[in-house]
């Protein structure tokens, strides 16, 4: 196998690290290797060994650290893709050496640093795509003439435009912090708009609605007119309308096919769907595609997405045209909607229509639909260049009666229905004027101004008259009490209507006013996720502040977990909810908008609803308290036990303190007992000390719960090496919470650790003076054994996952080692 120039096995499962034995392949020539689970550092066989290489794309797996320096070596490479790697550090200058590239595609990772100059002055790179990072600084002054496609969107990239910019390059330069003069303005128009401020019409919203013939030209359908959106975006586009109501991005460059076509065109008659018409044109897009509704009005909105798949034939057929498959993922404000969506799959066939509907909380006047590929599905199949977003049309109308006429002005419909809207638009304002005038009296009268806080919030969070919520709990009766959470009593009552809620009552006043106050109420309940406790409303009368939660029937886990609530939870009830808490906590870091860091991840903080699915409660309560009248005996917000040590000695906080606290109650979910247990002898009073003396000395098993009948031993491991990781000392070394889920659900192995945490005292008093984890190392996970152990090695324990998912690299590195 020395001799293989072509290697392709993208789209796979493999997991771990690059097996070594590929540096074997010394006349590789191509290397396709996309949308797998390959993590660590990208071996410097690829630069050292593989110096015929022309072709290397690495897109949407996890690796670490910066580009290797090895990659210097590689003269012959014209194609370079390392989208979506999570690669860290600068672009180093070593690329820049590579005068054989034409395309470089580094974008979505977590690059930081300024665009060296010499980046932009390459004899053969004709295709740059940096978009995505933490680039800074400014645009290099100087380009070559080959350089002709540059995507620097979402960077934060600053200063003034260079000259070298015309009409004729194909440039993304969307949401930076440029400074913006009327020259730059004409050359690329309504790039002000796009801006990280998005700028246009905000504070001072003009719109309601917006409809989208994607792809195609206006049309009328049901009703509703459907504007074009038609132009050539290219590989690196955007625009933005006349009217400055809507805008569209563009970034990405399709595999090796030479008729770069972002339209698709189809004559079929699209089935399912009374308006075939909106089907026959579609945006494409390789990459990453994105609409922006601005100048909205603030509030809630209905986003309707019209997909259909026109580019494949009928997969019932088996031919070769039939077995393309289309997958990307939709997000809205920022949140992931949709993962792994394939329009075939969900419509029941091709050229079928599929309408998907998403609720979308417009705070800042505007909002941002993304399709984006992550690597997945056929790149090939039946034709080179098949993958992708693709969208039919889109139309987002409000939840809200709307105070602007959603109707961009000049345009002909405009002018037609100016007398309607005036009919309707003077009596709504004179309603409108008695209404508040008797909304006035009736505050006077009452000498109650709390409900006038709510005025501009949007979307307002419902409220509850102290009175109501009174009766509901029987005027707060102790039978009627659930239990003292940390920020006050919470107590059962009964709607007028119905439902069952959760009450509680704030023990303590906000040091926030009371806009304030509302201000992060209505943001909290507009964060929701299957694993987050819905928080329904508040009340504010006075000086009393209460919220109203959904109810959940078997109370929190600690009361279940540790034998208060006569629940028994068997191991796969145990597991769902370890894996459950991790994707509420992902949501709340990763996709929420804004994002929260909990600050008091615990047992307790945890309920159980009537099918045992878990739900975070008190998330985002912390930042309406003051420090000095917290909840807790510490000066910081939180419970001792699942404190992080950076978080409880100096106050530093980030995500990473929930991730610790996330590892505790893995363990507590584990073993079935509290992390302190003072009934039980002293080696055992701590659980994370007693574990780790239990992981040292090969006798991890006995960490799991005796009552348990019966247990799945590859997730035992993944939960127990998942805990030892986020309970890490240095907050660096804890995973993000969408790496847990993922090591958790076995699509990444889960990686090695080094050593026991220094905050743990050691009960045997034995020398504790040797090496303790670098906060600049971390390995992945050693390759599964069948011996289905948990082993220690001097002071390195890997955490071993015998299950036979995901595909194990060592193995495909035997194959080629066998090839050899």
């Amino acid at each position: 196998m020395s001799r293989l120039e072509s290697l392709s096995f993208g789209e796979n499962r493999f997991s771990g690290t690059l097996p070594p034995e590929l540096g074997n392949l010394v006349n590789l020539e191509q290397l396709w290797a996309s949308d797998n689970a390959f993590t660590g550092k990208i071996p410097d066989f690829v630069g050292n060994n593989w110096t015929q290489l022309t072709s290397l794309r690495f897109e949407g797996n996890s690796f670490e650290g910066p580009i290797p320096s090895s990659f210097a070596n590689l003269n012959s490479l014209t194609s370079l893709v390392l989208r979506n790697v999570l690669l860290t550090g600068t672009l180093p200058s070593y690329i820049t050496e590579l005068q054989s590239l034409q395309k470089l595609d580094l974008s979505f990772n977590n690059l930081t640093g300024q665009i060296p100059s010499a980046l932009f002055n390459m004899d053969s790179l004709t295709y740059l795509f940096l978009g995505n990072n933490s680039l800074s600084g400014p645009i290099p002054s100087r380009k070559s003439e080959t350089l002709q496609t540059i995507d620097i969107s979402y960077n934060m990239l600053s200063g003034n435009l260079p000259s070298w910019i015309n009409s004729d390059l194909n440039l993304n330069f969307v949401a930076n912090n440029f400074e913006l003069n009327s020259s730059s303005s004409r050359l690329l128009p309504g790039l002000e708009c796009l801006q990280r401020s998005f700028a246009c019409n905000r504070n001072s919203p003009r719109y309601a609605n917006f409809s989208i013939k994607c792809g195609g030209p206006r049309m009328m359908s049901n009703g509703i007119v459907f504007e074009a959106e038609n132009q050539t975006l290219g590989a690196a586009g955007f625009n933005v309308t006349s009217a400055q109501n809507w805008a569209v991005s563009n970034v990405g460059l399709f595999a090796d096919r030479q008729n770069q076509l972002y339209v698709q065109n189809t004559l079929a008659q699209v089935t399912r769907t009374t308006t075939p018409e909106l089907y026959q044109t579609s945006r494409l897009s390789p990459g990453s595609l994105r609409y922006y509704g601005l100048g909205l009005k603030n509030g809630l909105y209905t986003v309707n997405l019209f997909f259909a798949e026109t580019a494949f034939s009928d997969q019932s057929t088996r031919s070769w045209r039939s077995l393309g498959r289309r997958i990307f993922d939709v997000y809205i404000q920022g949140t992931r909607q949709l993962r792994d969506f394939e329009i075939s799959k969900e419509a029941g066939g091709v050229e079928r229509a599929i309408v998907k509907n998403f609720t979308a909380n417009v705070t800042d006047n505007h909002l941002e639909i993304h399709l984006f590929w992550a690597g997945k599905g056929t790149c090939c199949t039946p034709e080179q260049g098949y993958y992708g977003p693709s969208i039919s049309a889109i139309n987002v109308v409000p939840n809200f009666i709307p105070t602007v006429s959603g109707i961009p002005p000049g345009t002909h419909e405009g002018k037609n229905q100016t007398g309607f809207i005036v009919g309707i638009t003077v009596p709504i304002v004179f309603v409108a004027l008695i209404l508040v005038f008797v909304i006035i009296y009736i505050k006077r009268r009452k000498k109650d101004d709390d409900e006038e806080v709510f005025i501009g919030i949007g979307p307002r969070p419902n409220t509850f008259s102290y009175a109501e919520l009174k009766t509901a709990t029987e005027d707060f009766s102790p039978s009627k009490k659930l239990g003292e959470g940390g920020f006050g009593p919470v107590f059962k009552g009964t709607l007028s209507d119905g439902r069952v809620v959760a009450v509680k009552q704030l023990s303590v006043a906000s040091h926030h006013g009371r806009d304030q106050f509302i201000t992060e109420i209505a943001t909290i309940s507009a964060v929701q996720h299957r694993n987050l406790v819905q928080l329904y409303g508040c009340c504010i009368e006075g000086n009393r502040r209460l919220l109203v939660y959904e109810y959940l029937e078997n109370k929190s886990l600690d009361q279940t977990l540790f034998g208060h609530s006569g629940l028994h939870l068997d191991w796969p009830t145990r597991f769902n909810i370890c894996l459950s808490v991790a994707r509420g906590l992902a949501y709340l870091h990763e996709e929420s908008r804004p994002r929260i860091v909990h600050r008091d991840v615990k047992a307790s903080n945890i309920l159980l609803d009537a099918e045992m699915c878990p739900k975070i409660s008190d998330f985002g309560l912390a930042k309406l308290y003051d420090d000095k009248k917290t909840h807790i005996s510490t000066r910081v917000a939180g419970t001792i036990g699942y404190l992080a040590p950076e978080y409880a000695m100096r106050g530093h906080l980030t995500e990473k303190a929930d991730v610790f606290g996330f590892g505790v109650v893995a363990l507590e979910i584990l073993c079935g007992r509290p992390n302190t247990d003072t009934t039980l002898q002293i080696d055992r009073i701590y659980l994370l000390e007693w574990a780790w003396n239990l992981y040292e000395n090969d006798q991890s098993l006995n960490l799991v719960d005796p009552t348990l009948a019966e247990f799945n031993k590859t997730e035992a491991f993944r939960v127990l090496g998942v805990a030892l990781l986020c309970t890490q000392a240095s907050p660096s070394m804890r995973p993000l919470m969408s790496r847990v889920v993922a090591m958790l659900a076995g699509d990444i192995e889960v990686s090695t650790v080094t050593s026991k945490p220094s905050y743990l005292t050691d009960y045997d008093f034995k020398d504790i003076t040797g090496t303790f984890m670098s906060e600049e190392t971390q390995t992945s996970m050693a390759s599964s054994t069948s011996d289905n152990t948990m082993k220690s090695n001097n002071n390195a324990v890997t955490v071993t996952d015998p299950g036979p998912s995901p595909v194990n690299v060592s193995g495909f590195g035997d194959i080629l080692a066998e090839g050899r």
